[in-house]
């Protein structure tokens, strides 16, 4: 399996990232320990979620974090998984943001939750405009000192707060974000490309886009108002559901057909054949889907597929 450097970071990483978002949500702890497994056996390794997953829930917030520690406890395979988690969102009255005193607290709470000792990628999951970034700078260089957190990257930074965040990291010789994660897709394209993805090229940060699949919209099982009911996250691809979407999926269909694969392969082997681009993340409710989304890592897209899939998504913007 190809592995990638995160950012300037010591962690290698393979080119698809799992997400546990799902995990104690739309999969329950059994479904999600044989997702895990697969995914470990199938020579991946990088498994992200958030502190804040599922707060939507009934489970509530710490469930995806929680049902991965069971799985580390029961395995004992936390040694095979580069762990990344996130903070900052919202868990309760007054849990949020990037304060050092919140940051304290709420790394405690993740490492109790994973059972482990140590986080491989602490990510901020959003910009926190009411902390300097100094003061999130030197909180996360004291977390990594004490050997809690190994790396630390950001996610839904705008291109100049990363920028200021890396340049504030540099002056004061403290920890730096190795990897950005922001929303990417065939369909999502604009907020990354206007910017953002050249900071990060630019600078050597990792990029570990989530949505990778457009809240499954570019799997092509939503084509239709009827198909939305198809799953409990349907509704989240509606938005996607216009005629530039349709144009994505009919690309999509013609690039897969012509490679023998799946539209969901094709559209996660263009997020790996952009650049600047680390690994996308995708997640699973089903052993069987997570095949198929393994499948796209041994995908190659040639110049034509590429250039056929860039104009059916390229955005408003960009259309001559």
């Amino acid at each position: 399996m190809e592995l990638r450097r995160l950012g300037k970071s010591e962690l290698k990483v393979a080119p698809l990232v799992l997400g546990g978002n799902v995990f104690g949500w739309t999969a329950d702890e059994k479904t999600s320990f044989a997702i895990l497994d697969a995914f470990v056996d199938g020579g991946f390794n990088m498994v992200d979620t958030a502190d804040v997953y599922s707060r939507w829930a009934p489970a509530g917030g710490g469930a995806s974090e929680k049902v991965l520690g069971a799985w580390f406890k029961a395995s004992g395979k936390r040694d095979k998984v580069v762990l990344a988690t996130k903070l900052g969102s919202e868990m309760g009255e007054g849990m949020k943001g990037l304060s050092a005193k919140y940051m304290v607290e709420a790394v405690e709470a993740s490492l109790q939750r994973l059972q482990t000792d140590v986080i491989d990628l602490y990510q901020s999951h959003r910009d926190d405009p009411d902390t300097p970034q100094e003061e999130t700078a030197e909180a996360y260089e004291r977390l990594v000192k004490a050997g809690k957190v190994r790396a630390i990257g950001s996610s839904n930074f705008e291109p100049a707060r990363l920028k200021s965040a890396l340049d504030i990291s540099e002056k004061k010789g403290v920890a730096r974000y190795q990897s950005e994660q922001p929303l990417f897709n065939l369909y999502d394209r604009a907020g990354f490309e206007s910017g953002l993805q050249q900071v990060c090229i630019d600078n050597d940060v990792g990029v570990i886009p989530y949505y990778g699949l457009a809240s499954g919209f570019l799997t092509g099982k939503y084509r239709s108002e009827e198909d939305l009911a198809k799953s409990p996250r349907g509704r989240g691809a509606k938005r996607y559901m216009d005629a530039r979407g349709m144009s994505i999926l009919g690309a999509l269909d013609k690039v897969s057909a012509g490679k023998g694969a799946t539209p969901a392969q094709v559209a996660l082997a263009w997020v790996m054949a952009q650049p600047g681009l680390t690994g996308p993340i995708a997640s699973a409710t089903s052993v069987a889907q997570l095949d198929e989304l393994m499948g796209s890592a041994r995908l190659k897209l040639d110049a034509a597929d590429l250039a056929a899939l860039d104009a059916a998504s390229a955005p408003a913007t960009q259309v001559a």
